[in-house]
């Protein structure tokens, strides 16, 4: 069911890109999202990291020449960083049942990296919209056993 969703998440990402000229955090986060939907305090821990790097990213920017290339390379390092770092501190803080887990290494800085290029609400809300009709569109073919 894994590889459904990746799947009509493109398939979905690319549509509503193409009809809302809006990107949903990236062409592949809505798909990942989807698949973590049912984990709500994942998918939360993922935007909230990749705000934690935009943020690292915005004071760096003034002391490094950050664009292009290098803006999104530092986003995608920052958000595994962020990542990493929250995977090592949160248990110390938080029991171990707690789900507040990021999901992936990258999925941060793709969605850090579209918050930088586009506004936050359409961005964030874009992406919750794909990725709610990514994981109904995913149950429902599961549903009729396709």
């Amino acid at each position: 069911m894994q590889y459904e969703t990746f799947f009509i998440g493109l398939v979905v990402a690319v549509l509503y890109i193409e009809i809302m000229d809006i990107y949903p955090g990236g062409i592949i986060v809505p798909a990942y999202i989807a698949l973590y939907l049912d984990q709500p305090l994942r998918a939360l821990a993922t935007v909230l990291i990749a705000f934690v790097s935009l943020y690292c990213y915005k004071f760096l920017s003034r002391y490094l020449i950050l664009f292009g290339k290098r803006r999104f390379v530092m986003l995608v390092l920052l958000g595994a960083l962020w990542t990493q770092l929250w995977f090592l501190v949160l248990p110390h803080i938080f029991p171990a049942s707690f789900e507040l887990k990021a999901i992936g290494w990258v999925i941060p800085g793709l969605l850090a990296n579209n918050l930088e290029k586009q506004k936050y609400i359409p961005t964030l809300a874009s992406l919750f919209t794909v990725a709610v009709i990514t994981y109904f569109l995913t149950r429902l073919l599961f549903w009729a056993g396709l």
